[in-house]
């Protein structure tokens, strides 16, 4: 059987157009780097969340972030500082955080990024999307 150049061409256009649509999904807060980005941030005081994910307390976004750094780093939660918290925009379904070789939702995506402070170095939570923020060791934006 032979494949004429015009298939070839057919069947990349369908490759690519499919792949629009498939891809992976958002990553997991376990395969996340939470990245950073947006094309329009707006700042929220500290402690306050903005958050898409409830309101106030553990349930937020906000929330959700000084927990999960305070677990990784073997602290308590009041030794983690909210120094920002940043309604964004993200130009796609990484959230600010790609990962090279990792295919993402091509939408804007409605979300926070939180900025905490440890130990003395800042660290970068990602939400968005209805996802739970995500450490973003390596953000993209």
């Amino acid at each position: 059987m032979t494949i004429s150049v015009r298939h070839v061409l057919a069947l990349a256009t369908c490759a690519a157009l499919l792949g629009g649509c498939g891809g992976s999904p958002d990553p997991t807060p376990e395969e996340a780097v939470d990245p950073t980005g947006s094309s329009s941030p707006s700042e929220s005081g500290p402690g306050e969340s903005g958050a898409d994910e409830g309101g106030p307390g553990e349930g937020d976004a906000t929330g959700q972030a000084v927990a999960d750094l305070a677990a990784r780093l073997g602290l308590d939660a009041a030794e983690v500082e909210v120094v920002a918290v940043e309604q964004v925009t993200w130009r796609d379904g990484s959230r600010g955080c790609a990962e090279p070789g990792t295919m993402y939702t091509q939408a804007l995506v409605e979300g926070t990024r939180i900025t905490l402070r440890a130990d003395g170095a800042d660290h970068e939570y990602h939400s968005g999307g209805g996802q739970r923020p995500v450490l973003c060791e390596d953000p993209t934006e």
